[in-house]
């Protein structure tokens, strides 16, 4: 009966609407001189058409995979942080620039001629992904095919995307190290699998993310036939800790035993402190077939705004992460990419000594972790120093309202990777301090 009101009311709209248009027109056209079955016609086309779009506004517009995936917590947080002009050390990017040599080699690729500007190969600048392979195989301890097994992705984020739409089919479980990048969860349930979550959990008193381990007992009850990949995130974000090789080595021998890939996410894999050593579980005997490393040179040269990270493994699996990247983004910004190259040349000539980057930046960062500590303590936090990465996690239990005691609700963090704006939140809290 409502379908049959509606489709009166339409028709009864759609002849006034007639009756005020042949008004409107006058001699031209008067009612009575139109043939009544044309009438009739002309006003059944007009109800079908809506009907057809009644009918049109109740079917579902968006795709199910999009379903619970729509929240995003930093698209939040950079509207509050916008909307009440707080100083921002929730967000993980440097407030200070590039090493001046990674600019002159960006500003150099823009005025090098009409090739700079243009398209270049779809899967990574030949220029960028040599450099690349030459840089990190002897890392990982295999020869790396510069052409078959690196894929360059318009930042780390699209490679975590490629890895998760390449490799997890529907019903697949994926498990996931937590906590974890946020991004994790939502690509897994867009590439219709199943996030299922093992946690670090804290052994004894927490002074340091080392004091965060894993269980290789839970990790190996979370198996079953269903599980297609492990993700980890070394050195963590959000904790900072740095996985051991023994604790790497206990992962890999759960990968290869139930033939299981290892996404992981290495971005601050430059970024370590106190002595802590980051180690490739794709450098690992039996995991370089069956691991994607993830990795990023926003992080690495402290340039996010580039957005060019990479996807590194086996060819036989990169394969599949091509298909993905050639059939939405396709290509990268060349400029950048060429500059990343150039950035790579130059730290391999200079791996290990004073004067390479990757040797000057954690020890700058080191700095900054400490004065970030310095500053929390003096307010009665409890910060947990993290051994690499941008963030340090404190407690707020000291401040924070007693009834939240589940297993992460009393940490929040922070990213000291910054200059100006910790100057400025130390003085926030300082006064903040003053007041209580």
């Amino acid at each position: 009966m409502g379908l049959i009101r509606s489709l009166a009311a339409n028709l009864t709209r759609v002849r006034q609407r007639a009756a005020r248009n042949q008004q409107q027109v006058g001699a031209t056209a008067p009612a009575h001189s139109l043939p009544h079955g044309q009438f009739m016609s002309n006003n059944g086309n007009n109800a079908r058409r809506c009907l057809s779009l009644q009918m049109m506004t109740s079917r579902r517009r968006s795709a199910r995979r999009t379903d619970g995936v729509d929240k995003n917590v930093w698209v939040e947080f950079t509207q509050l942080a916008a909307e009440y002009k707080v100083v921002n050390l929730g967000q993980g990017f440097p407030d200070f620039s590039p090493p001046p040599f990674i600019q002159e080699a960006f500003c150099k690729a823009v005025s090098g001629g009409p090739t700079m500007h243009q398209y270049t190969r779809a899967f990574g600048h030949p220029p960028l992904v040599k450099s690349l392979a030459k840089f990190f195989s002897g890392i990982v301890g295999h020869e790396i095919d510069a052409l078959e097994d690196i894929l360059v992705t318009v930042g780390a984020y699209q490679a975590l995307f490629c890895a998760f739409q390449a490799l997890v089919d529907e019903g697949d479980e994926v498990i996931i190290v937590e906590p974890f990048f946020d991004c994790y969860q939502p690509m897994v349930a867009m590439a219709g699998g199943k996030a299922v979550y093992v946690p670090l959990r804290p052994s004894g008193a927490v002074l340091s993310s080392g004091d965060w381990v894993l269980s290789a007992e839970e990790l190996a009850s979370k198996i079953t036939a269903r599980t297609k990949a492990i993700v980890i995130n070394t050195p963590n974000n959000p904790i900072g800790k740095v996985y051991k090789t023994e604790e790497l080595q206990m992962i890999a021998d759960l990968c290869i035993k139930h033939d299981l890939l290892c996404i992981s996410d290495e971005v601050y894999e430059w970024l370590t402190y106190d002595g802590a050593k980051h180690v490739k579980i794709a450098s690992l005997p039996g995991m370089w077939e069956r691991t994607v490393t993830v990795g990023s040179a926003g992080k690495t040269f402290s340039a996010t705004g580039w957005k060019v990270g990479w996807a590194m493994g086996s060819g036989q699996v990169i394969k599949h992460m091509k298909t993905i990247h050639q059939n939405t983004v396709y290509h990268c910004a060349t400029a950048a990419q060429e500059a990343v190259g150039h950035g790579f040349e130059r730290e391999h000539k200079l791996f290990g000594s004073p004067e390479s980057y990757f040797q000057q930046l954690p020890a700058t960062l080191q700095q900054k972790r400490t004065k970030l500590a310095a500053c929390l303590e003096s307010v009665g936090l409890q910060p947990v120093m993290p051994e690499g990465g941008y963030f340090m996690i404190a407690d707020i239990s000291s401040v924070s309202d007693p009834e939240h005691r589940k297993e992460f609700d009393n940490y929040i963090r922070f990213c000291f990777v910054k200059d100006s704006t910790l100057d400025a939140a130390e003085e926030i809290l300082r006064k903040w301090s003053q007041e209580q």
